[in-house]
């Protein structure tokens, strides 16, 4: 097949979790022996309009950053001319939107209205807006901000009623299509997210690691790897962190990622005075990942809300390190599925302090017990989670939807 990816990510450099569903998706079916191309904006780090990774074309349109306006209709206008031109030379068999900017651009051509469309939504954009940027108080402000939800929502409802099938990682997507949108139920395909088992895999050298990445090899190790963004409630981890330490004082906390809420985040541990418990990694580069999942003891996923799934929880698993989580979104559904166990009473941090003290308290009491429970989580991503499964499923929804 010739299959055309529009995102608004790249797969140039895996930053988060929609550039990792990109990059693994096309990546594997370029393998697979199917002539695959990506469409997306051109960022500031990118020196070329286009550039071959892994046997995937990656083909990029330029835009106006300046203000909103300038943004969304350069985004739309510079997409479909793109899109225009590259149908123009190839035959492609089927487009598979990844996010709804660019994916608008392309629907406004007249070359896209034959063609098999299928969207991969990781979430709602009006929501992922509304998460970035609290309301503001002024009148002028308020009305460019709602606004700004409304396009956001019309544009990607426009998206996702073209689409042929839509695919979701998880049913906590799926309901939000059914609710907001009224998408038909049988329009949507749940395919999970998956992991590369043979990058994300245990290691017999856990103080190796840790020495090479500068963790002291004598203390309990609790990893986060968030965005230091609201939706993550990682100020209620920190919170918890008060009490853990009080019953487990040689914990320590690593929050890997970056984001506006450093500052406040590091005033807060300053206040508790927990600053000997906590150490920020900054952000942690896709090569280095697993080697923190496996230096780890324990991974902590904290998220207040707008958890589509939650890849980090399956590379941590796959690394035989156990993970806690609030029971919101994805994560839900894939801890729920392994042990009920490992999943938080709530979002706040009692929850989160009586959860991860219980474990701590086991792994001292029971040092054998560590090793088990690293089989069991490497077990269970073994048998039900691999991108190998995931794009085998993705291509099955797009020899359907094409007919071949």
């Amino acid at each position: 097949m010739n299959i055309l990816f529009v995102s608004d990510v790249s797969i140039s450099q895996v930053i988060g979790g929609a550039e990792r569903v990109l990059y693994e998706q096309s990546t594997r079916l370029a393998k697979k022996g199917h002539n695959v191309y990506v469409l997306t904006r051109r960022l500031p780090d990118h020196p070329l309009p286009q550039e071959m990774i892994q046997g995937v074309q990656e083909w990029r349109y330029d835009v106006d950053p300046d203000n909103d306006t300038s943004f969304f209709f350069s985004s739309t206008s510079n997409s479909g001319k793109l899109y225009e031109s590259l149908h123009k030379c190839y035959l492609f068999d089927i487009i598979n939107f990844h996010q709804p900017f660019s994916s608008f651009g392309v629907l406004k051509s007249p070359a896209s209205r034959t063609m098999n469309k299928i969207y991969t939504c990781h979430s709602l954009s009006f929501e992922e807006y509304q998460c970035r940027n609290p309301k503001p108080q002024g009148v002028i402000q308020k009305i460019r901000y709602g606004l700004n939800v409304q396009g956001r929502k019309h544009i990607e409802g426009k998206v996702l009623r073209s689409s042929d099938r839509i695919i979701v990682l998880s049913t906590y997507t799926r309901d939000k299509l059914l609710n907001q949108y009224g998408i038909p139920s049988d329009k949507i395909v749940l395919i999970p997210g998956g992991v590369d088992l043979e990058r994300f895999r245990p290691s017999g050298n856990r103080m190796d690691i840790r020495r090479r990445l500068g963790i002291p090899e004598n203390r309990i190790i609790l990893l986060t790897v968030r965005n230091l963004v609201p939706r993550m409630g990682l100020e209620n981890l920190i919170s918890a962190m008060r009490d853990i330490v009080k019953v487990l004082p040689d914990t320590l906390l690593i929050i890997g990622g970056s984001g506006p809420l450093k500052d406040a985040l590091l005033r807060l541990i300053q206040d508790l005075q927990i600053g000997d418990y906590i150490k920020f990694a900054g952000f942690i580069p896709d090569k280095d990942l697993p080697d923190y999942y496996r230096a780890a003891d324990l991974f902590v996923l904290p998220t207040l809300e707008l958890e589509g799934f939650g890849l980090v929880t399956l590379e941590a698993l796959a690394c035989g390190t156990p993970v806690l989580g609030t029971p919101v979104g994805g994560t839900l559904e894939i801890l729920q599925r392994l042990d009920a166990g490992y999943l938080f009473d709530g979002t706040g941090p009692e929850a989160m302090a009586k959860r991860i003290i219980d474990f701590g308290q086991q792994y001292v009491n029971h040092p054998n017990l560590q090793s088990a429970t690293s089989l069991k989580c490497r077990s269970f991503v073994e048998d039900n989670y691999s991108w190998e499964k995931n794009v085998h499923k993705t291509e099955d929804v797009f020899r359907a939807t094409c007919g071949r």
